[in-house]
């Protein structure tokens, strides 16, 4: 699940290392996917998501500590508002994995960068912000892209009872990483990066480790490795987004954010054999310029006015 952290560190304006790091934890992030996708088919969601957590944890806690921010940096007066920012990130990781498990990773990945558009129209819903211009074009757009996506399914004699189900729990991911975000940017103002992302490791860990009784599988040998790898790449990936907002400007970054949809699309060519499809052609531009019209106007309402030195 991609963008978790939007915190405003200080930035030591090495822009170059800075959109290094941002293609790498674009395609250390698109690696996890894969060993999502590799074994979707065999083991549940839930064990996915803890073994994704769990061995994402190690890296991240050598992060913090090697930063200075483990574990004194850990400390929080805000409980509840972590609580609840977690508990909406392990939600919408659920969601993602079982969207990778039914949909190829190209599509999956799309539909995760609604999540802007879901957040604009939060903003006004939720928080009664104005509904501008921007907003209303990137909504439209959005909404646009998802149903040249869906509606060719919708169309067939046979609906895909299993792909529609992708779409939703895409759609659902979307929309969690929305609120999830909404809740960084606050928690951002008060607490550090690490603490709020150690603590929705954890949370996605308990919610893991919570589906036990519902039935796992004995992962043989390849299937562990590629468990294990999904945390391993997921939490370094988590690291290289954090350092690349701290080198450089998320304004300069936010082109290279869409530059990631490019490994999905490769992943699906080379590795799983799957063509891209018509409706996903059509819907590509249409859900990129959404969000991006979507994050741009954020980022402009965000901006401090430029004001006349006397």
């Amino acid at each position: 699940m991609k963008n978790e952290s939007s915190a405003k560190p200080q930035h030591l304006d090495r822009p170059a290392l800075g959109i290094i790091l941002r293609i790498l934890s674009g395609a250390l992030f698109a690696a996890m996917a894969v060993f999502v996708k590799a074994v979707s088919a065999d083991v549940p969601v839930g064990q996915i998501v803890f073994f994704r957590s769990t061995f994402a944890l190690a890296p991240l806690v050598c992060f913090l500590w090697i930063r200075g921010e483990f574990p004194g940096g850990l400390a929080t007066r805000r409980p509840l508002d972590h609580l609840l920012r977690s508990a909406l990130g392990a939600a919408a990781m659920f969601a993602s994995f079982a969207s990778i498990a039914r949909l190829s990773l190209a599509e999956a990945t799309l539909l995760g960068y609604l999540s802007p558009v879901f957040t604009a129209i939060a903003g006004v819903l939720i928080l009664s912000e104005r509904a501008t211009v921007w907003r209303v074009a990137g909504v439209i757009l959005g909404t646009l892209g998802v149903l040249a996506l869906v509606w060719p399914e919708l169309g067939q004699a046979t609906v895909d009872d299993t792909r529609l189900a992708g779409f939703g729990f895409g759609l659902l991911m979307g929309l969690l990483t929305a609120f999830a975000l909404i809740m960084v940017r606050s928690l951002s103002r008060t607490e550090s990066p690490g603490a709020i992302a150690f603590y929705f490791v954890v949370a996605s860990m308990i919610g893991g480790i919570a589906t036990l009784p519902f039935g796992w599988a004995v992962p043989s040998l390849s299937q562990l490795l590629c468990l294990v790898g999904a945390g391993i790449f997921g939490g370094f990936a988590h690291i290289c987004m954090t350092l690349a907002f701290r080198y450089t400007e998320a304004s300069r970054l936010a082109p290279f954010e869409y530059l990631a949809i490019l490994w999905p699309i490769l992943a699906d060519l080379v590795l799983f054999g799957q063509p891209l499809t018509h409706p996903f052609l059509l819907a590509l531009p249409l859900v990129l310029s959404g969000a991006a019209v979507a994050a741009l106007e954020a980022k402009r309402r965000a901006s401090p006015s430029k004001s006349k030195t006397p």
